[in-house]
This record gives structure tokens, C-alpha cells and sequence, in this order.
């Protein structure tokens, strides 16, 4: 924590760290987010890395770039680096346009020495680099928080070194890939010793002037689906000393807090944080706090009392499956009383809804987990008719490195059906229904399963407008013969428990054994249970 931190507007922007002016510096690097700036700039990720190469490298000038930048500080040319953050799976789709835009060839092969250096971030990468391997120069798998400077440092030293000198010494790199050259690549995991925090605010940004905090990352229980659960694991909690000292810092200069965690309730002091924001609620009662998803069985009277003290009108929780049984099948292990208790606690104190994440699809899903999922709406809209209620679905998506990597998806039409059902049902009892696309969830399945073949169909269907008939039609002309199934085949196809996956040599966790046997074992687990 910086103790002479100053402010300095730009525009609309109000840097909390000391923006140095920087002129005539040796090395320039975009760092480009694949979306609008409002979203990016409500990417905590992507903001702090901004922030610690902009702060710790003094001769060395970053410039932000978005879909919607129309000019920039440096032209091309003068740039050495490019590096993407991509935290979805269609995020490939505006990777293009930012390249098209600066006239740079998409494939790394095509790009000569004046081109930059271009790399990519982010869980997408993490999960399943090959998909976009044609793209890049290199990728990073996993933390990047110190190793992005620990990159850009080497580079800078190292400018004068030809593209394959550098790529060679960065596949020695912990946590880097570098295609046709990387064997075996252990994914980075951070100690997590401080606590990220927004260092730019914004009155332009999604989450409009927001001091966005870290609190917690990964999640201890690691539901058979669940990437992030997976790719972060082992769970790590923010010390909280740091946290209510992080608390303060932003407090300088905004009134608005924010949470982000997969599993922040379970800091094994988060009471104690309740309380400590709170206090500075008493103090000042202009201040709001927001929170990301919580899980339901962890919320207690002084919790929520907070949240409705500091603004929260709602809260969102991930119950993941209607019946006892789907939630124990896939790991969630939470009982249909605690739901409903947790329900009782929050209207009792005062929230005024609640949104519940819910997923259709899953692996040995049947009609009566359906069934359940409208009878729990309807238990729960009991409770207090008043009280306002959202179920928000997604459809099953296999994902790379999950014990359910294993698992088909079901049909596109299969999946259509249950949705017309549920959304007939819940209108009913006048509980509100936000579903996915499913055909959109299934170009997130392709893509999720995706590998090095499919570089040249990417081009061409985002060449073609990058809509659905993009993806279909494509796949047709270009993959179909290749893989000898056809789009609907590749979707809901599966592998077999030995099957060697295109993401095998990524080391996610070095504390099992072998990473493949364990999920294997996991998934047989889950599978088994009754």
C-alpha cells in the first residue's frame, strides 16, 4: 500500500497511484482488452495489470486499447509488444477486429519482424491455449502478476534479439507457451500476498467509479463443472489487516466498494470484515458496498444487515441444480433447507430479492430435477410473495481441466424444450426467468473443446460476420470432412476417460500427482454418487 499516493485526472479518470508522465521511453507496449473500454475498465484484472507495469517500469510506456479506441497516444510502429487479456470464450471475435482495425496480420506466422511481439492472457488462455495458438506469439497459463513484469523486463533488455531468439528464451519461462516449441507448461499460481485492487477509477466504467477489491480467489468446493474452481485452485484469503487497510485506501476516494471473490463469505474472518465496514458506515453513511455471487448457507443476520446498511437491495447466489441429488452429483452439497433458510434470513433483514444462478443440462439430469427446480421456486416465492425473485439459467458447457471435461452436452433441442418448461412454470408463480441462448452456449462448448485445428475456421467465421450461421456454416465447409462429425456431433460428443485432450500438457495443479487421473477419478466419483 502506497502511502503518497496522489490523484491525477485524465479525461474522465482518476489514477490512485502516481501516474508518471513518460516521454522518450525504450520500450512500448499496447495492452489491449478485447471488449468497450466501459468493460474493460471494469476488469480488475486487466486494470491491475495496466497499473504495475505503468508504476514499477519507468521506462517503459503502456498504453490501453478497446474495441471502441479511435485514437491512439502511439502508433504501431513504435510499438514492441502487444499483449491480449481474454476472459471469454467469443472474446477471439474482437481480438480480430483490433487486429484488423491496426492492419496486423492475425496469424503470428504471417507477422514479420516489424511486427510486435503479440501475447495473450487471461482463464481462456489458462483453459485451452491451443484453440488460438495460431494467433500469438506466446501465451501465459495462469497468475500473471508477476511474471508480466518479469516478461516485459526481458524483453525490454533483450529488444535488439530476432522474434524466434526471444520466443526461445521465453518458453524457458515459468507459466509461458510458446507454440511448436513448449512440451510441458506449469500453469502460474500467486500467493495472492495483497489484495488487487482498482487502481484507476472511472465515471465511464460498467461499474461506474467503483473500487473494485479482491478479497479471496479460487474456491474450495470444487463443483464438478466449474472452471474457476479448478483453475484457481488452492484457494487463497487476503490477509485482513490488508483488507481494511485496502478499505480505507479506496474509501479516500470513492464511496462505492466492491467485493470480488468466487467464495468471499468463506473468508475465515469475513464477520469480522462486516463489522470493520460497517464501523466506517457509522462514520460516514454515504458509503455503499457491493458484493459478487455469495453461497447461500454461508449468509448470517450480521451479513446481511450490512449489505442492506450499505446499500445492497439484492443479493446473487449459485444454487446450481433444483434437487438435493443433481447438487450432490455435481458437488454444490447444499440441501434444499438451507436454501430455503437462507431465503428466510434475507427477507427477514431487510433484502428486497435475490437472484439464483441455475444450471440446465447437466450431466444425469432427469425430469424430476426439473420438476424439483419449479417446486423450490415455488417454496421459496411462498416465503414472502413480495420479495423479488430471479432464476437465472445457463445451459451445461463442458470446460477444460474439470472433472466434467468428460461429460457430453446435451441436445441443442433437448436443452430448448426444458427451457420453454421452466420459463411456462415459473410464470406461473411470477418468478422472472433469464435464460441463455443455448445455440450460443454451444459455440462455448466448440470453443471450449477446440484445438489447433480449428485456427483458419475461426478467420473465416468471423470473416462472415461472426454470427451463429458464421459458425455453422464454416464448420461445414472447412471441419466436418476433417473431424468426420458433423457441428451437432462435435458439440455433444465426448471423450473417453484416456483420451489424449488437446490441453493435456498444461500442469494446473503440481500438488496432484497427475492431473489427468485425478480429474478422472473426480469425475467417477461424482458420477457414482446417489
Amino acid at each position: 500500500m502506497q502511502e503518497n499516493t496522489i490523484i491525477n485526472h485524465v479525461k474522465n479518470e482518476k489514477f490512485l497511484y502516481n501516474k508518471k508522465i513518460k516521454n522518450n521511453t525504450k520500450y512500448n507496449i499496447w495492452l489491449a482488452f478485447p471488449q468497450i473500454y466501459s468493460f474493460g475498465m471494469s476488469s480488475l484484472g486487466y486494470v491491475s495489470i495496466y497499473e504495475s507495469i505503468d508504476k514499477n517500469l519507468d521506462d517503459v510506456f503502456v498504453e490501453r486499447i478497446f474495441t471502441d479506441t479511435k485514437n491512439t497516444i502511439k502508433r504501431l510502429s513504435e510499438i514492441d509488444l502487444i499483449a491480449f487479456s481474454i476472459s471469454f470464450e467469443l472474446d477471439f471475435l474482437c481480438v480480430f477486429k483490433i487486429m484488423e482495425k491496426y492492419k496486423i496480420p492475425f496469424k503470428a506466422i504471417e507477422r514479420d519482424e516489424t511486427f510486435p511481439l503479440i501475447f495473450a492472457g487471461g482463464p481462456v488462455i489458462t483453459a485451452n491455449p491451443t484453440a488460438f495458438e495460431a494467433f500469438f506469439d506466446f501465451m501465459l497459463i495462469g497468475d500473471g502478476e508477476e511474471q508480466n513484469l518479469n516478461i516485459v523486463r526481458f524483453l525490454k533488455e533483450n529488444k535488439d534479439l530476432s522474434k524466434k531468439e526471444k520466443l526461445q528464451k521465453l518458453a524457458t519461462f515459468e507459466g509461458v507457451y510458446v507454440p511448436k516449441i513448449s512440451n510441458k507448461v506449469n500453469k502460474l499460481t500467486s500467493k495472492l500476498e495483497r489484495c488487487i485492487y482498482t487502481g484507476i477509477l472511472s465515471d465511464e466504467s460498467f461499474f461506474k467509479n467503483t473500487f473494485i477489491m479482491e478479497i479471496a480467489r479460487g474456491c474450495n468446493n470444487r463443483c464438478g463443472f466449474c472452471l474457476a474452481s479448478y483453475l484457481n485452485l488452492p484457494s487463497r484469503f487476503i490477509d485482513y489487516k490488508q483488507i481494511t487497510e485496502t478499505i480505507d485506501f479506496g474509501l479516500k476516494y470513492t464511496n462505492k466498494i466492491a467485493f470480488l471473490g468466487a467464495l468471499i463469505a468463506a473468508h475465515p474472518q469475513f464477520d469480522k470484515i462486516c463489522d470493520y465496514i460497517y464501523q466506517k458506515y457509522e462514520e460516514n453513511n454515504d458509503i455503499e458496498l457491493s458484493v459478487s455471487s455469495l453461497r447461500i448457507d454461508s449468509l448470517n443476520e450480521k451479513m446481511v444487515k450490512t449489505l442492506v446498511k450499505l446499500g445492497q437491495k439484492n443479493v446473487t447466489v449459485a444454487i446450481e441444480a433444483g434437487s438435493n441429488r443433481l447438487r450432490k452429483i455435481i458437488n454444490k452439497n447444499l440441501d434444499e433447507e438451507d436454501i430455503l433458510n437462507g431465503v428466510k434470513l434475507a427477507v427477514d433483514n431487510g433484502l428486497k430479492g435475490m437472484k439464483f444462478y441455475t444450471m440446465i443440462g447437466l450431466p444425469q439430469e432427469k425430469d424430476d430435477d426439473i420438476l424439483e427446480l419449479i417446486n423450490l421456486a415455488k417454496k421459496i416465492k411462498n416465503i414472502d410473495k413480495t420479495f423479488d425473485l430471479t432464476f437465472s439459467f445457463s445451459t451445461f458447457v463442458p470446460k477444460a481441466h474439470t472433472p466434467f471435461q468428460y461429460c457430453s452436452r446435451e441436445k441443442t433441442k433437448t436443452l430448448e424444450k426444458k427451457y420453454e418448461y421452466i420459463k411456462r412454470e415459473l410464470h406461473k408463480i411470477g418468478v422472472k426467468a433469464r435464460c441463455s441462448s443455448v445455440k450460443w452456449d454451444d459455440i462455448q462448448t466448440l470453443i471450449s473443446k477446440a484445438h489447433s485445428s480449428f485456427c483458419d475456421y475461426f478467420i473465416e467465421v468471423y470473416n462472415n460476420g461472426g454470427n451463429l450461421g458464421a459458425f455453422k456454416s464454416a464448420y461445414k465447409t472447412m471441419l466436418e470432412d476433417k473431424l468426420n462429425m458433423s457441428f451437432n456431433d462435435f458439440i455433444t460428443s465426448k471423450p473417453d476417460y484416456h483420451d489424449k485432450l488437446p490441453w493435456d500438457f498444461i500442469v494446473i495443479n503440481p500438488n496432484f500427482k497427475d492431473n489427468n487421473e485425478f480429474l478422472i477419478k473426480e469425475c467417477k466419483r461424482l458420477l457414482n454418487k446417489k
